[in-house]
């Protein structure tokens, strides 16, 4: 993903201004929707007491959640994708950008 201006937060990513996919990098011409998951998955969801379990599901916390958008680009196709704010290792603490569908 490429923004014009980098997002604030490297782990609060906005939507992103073009979309890097398969040597080609169209314009995001629209953000259509914009939505947050903070749920924590597998082992990472039991390991916190309730109370605190509910509120870092409502504002997450440290690699954890998901940030997702769909977005047209210049040539017309809807694009859903995703940023996933967990580290891949100690190499690779910034999360991961995810394409996961062409809706048109």
């Amino acid at each position: 993903m490429a923004w014009d201006k980098p997002p604030l937060l490297e782990k609060t990513p906005t939507c992103p201004d073009r979309v890097i996919w398969h040597g080609e990098t169209p314009q995001v011409i629209q953000k259509l929707v914009e939505w947050r998951n903070y749920r924590r998955r597998s082992r990472m969801g039991k390991n916190m007491r309730p109370a605190h379990l509910h509120w870092a599901q409502q504002r997450g916390s440290w690699g954890v959640g998901r940030f997702y958008f769909r977005v047209c680009v210049v040539d017309g196709r809807i694009l859903e994708l995703y940023y996933d704010r967990a580290a891949q290792g100690s190499d690779r603490r910034k999360g991961s950008w995810f394409l996961i569908q062409e809706l048109l």
